[in-house]
């Protein structure tokens, strides 16, 4: 029997406090299968740009591979349309808010160039170029009438996995329950990592804080993340094995861009100014980095990256990752390392276990004590050690401050053809 392989795009189908488009992938798949028969090959939450305009929460798009019987082509593109208007009428009865959903389910019988993954991931995308540079493949296309959700959609069909992609298992809720407080096992939450060292990114230890459940009112119970789908999948298992908790009524695991680093590019610099802290902490400098001054940004949420920052001096070369705001054009870091950095000046000479004084402006040095005499000097020290978390000196937020996209200090040291490091 002939086959097709179809992948689906869905994108822009939730509400800022409600909602939420990895259940309406499952729910179109599954409606689909209530009338042919399909294979999922694979499901993918790709997430994009964290700066979008039109972002929601997570601001991720999804996808999925599937086949389809050729001679039920017909029936599976007319399934499509109906369900989707069933979408559309669903999400105008949203609620009124400053950006509304704006659907699109792309349905395609090839892979869309990577470099569209890229553009989304890495920065702003026009509407109008997008739907140029999708319709020239052979896609067929629903969508609201702005069409906004093609972007995110095409995107997550575009994007490539490689073999250091992580893994989301979601799980959602029952209707009833959505909207009220989740119910979970915090002390299996809190043992995750050690029960199932396969999995990560499930607890922050410095604030003692579960990040697997969202906080919002939306469907999802939790998610959790990890190095294949049997290790998210037994977490699964183990976390729901005690019927006092919350159940959910369903799960899938998906294939996910998250802890790639994709969004970021390494840069490195030199410090040309002194920091400057305002209220909140959060603190600027700037560096210049390829024929071009820059500002770097470390909000007081950024911790260790912070703290550094704060200690930086001119002269210092540093390296970092961040994003460019579309706002200003800082840089907001996600992490820094201090690469190589001026002397620090420490002290003046010792003599009889005191620092030498001054005498003057005759450039002469003395001990107060015996009344030796020395040419006016500072001992400096170059090494700088700080009391703050690193590795290999580079610092990063902790978990709860990250972005799904970075990846994890632990996971990999950034890498760039010409870092000084």
């Amino acid at each position: 029997m002939s086959k097709l392989i179809y992948y689906i795009g869905l994108d822009d189908t939730d509400h800022i406090e409600m909602g939420c488009t990895t259940i309406q992938i499952n729910n179109f798949l599954n409606f689909i299968k209530k009338n042919l028969v399909i294979k999922v090959k694979e499901l993918r939450l790709v997430r994009l740009w964290p700066f979008a305009s039109r972002r929601t929460r997570g601001n991720a798009a999804l996808s999925s591979i599937i086949v389809i019987s050729k001679s039920d082509n017909e029936l599976f593109l007319k399934l499509s349309k109906e369900w989707f208007n069933d979408l559309l009428f669903e999400v105008s009865q949203h609620p009124s808010a400053d950006i509304s959903a704006s659907p699109a389910l792309i349905i395609s019988q090839s892979r869309l160039p990577v470099d569209i993954y890229y553009d989304t991931v890495t920065g702003h995308v026009d509407i109008d170029k997008r739907i140029k540079e999708i319709v020239k493949f052979d896609c067929t296309i629903f969508s609201s009438d702005d069409k906004f959700g093609l972007i995110g959609a095409s995107a997550a069909i575009a994007w490539t996995p490689n073999d250091s992609s992580t893994w989301e298992l979601i799980s959602w809720r029952d209707d009833s329950m959505i909207g009220k407080p989740r119910i979970l096992d915090v002390s299996k939450i809190n043992n995750l990592d050690s029960i199932h060292p396969n999995t990560f990114m499930n607890r922050d230890p410095t604030k003692n804080k579960g990040l697997i459940a969202p906080r919002t009112p939306c469907p999802v119970l939790y998610g959790i993340r990890g190095n294949s789908p049997i290790d998210v999948e037994k977490a699964h298992i183990w976390l729901q094995s005690d019927l006092k908790y919350e159940q959910c009524i369903d799960f899938k695991i998906f294939r996910t861009n998250q802890l790639s680093d994709d969004h970021v590019t390494p840069s490195w610099g030199t410090v040309t100014c002194k920091p400057t802290t305002v209220q909140g902490a959060h603190s600027f400098i700037s560096v210049y980095s390829e024929k071009k001054n820059l500002t770097l940004v470390a909000f007081q949420e950024g911790g260790p990256v912070n703290a550094l920052l704060r200690h930086l001096m001119p002269g210092d070369i540093v390296c970092w990752t961040g994003l460019c705001s579309p706002i200003d054009n800082s840089i907001h870091l996600e992490k820094l390392l201090l690469s190589d950095s001026i002397p620090r000046i420490s002290h003046r000479p010792i003599c009889c276990s005191k620092s030498m004084k001054s005498t003057g402006n005759n450039h002469i040095l003395k001990c107060i004590k015996c009344g030796k005499k020395s040419n006016k000097y500072w001992i400096s020290k170059k090494s700088i050690i700080f009391d703050f978390k690193n590795i290999n000196g580079w610092t990063e937020p902790s978990p709860s401050n990250r972005r799904h996209l970075s990846m994890p200090l632990d996971f990999e040291i950034p890498i760039l053809d010409n870092l000084i490091s």
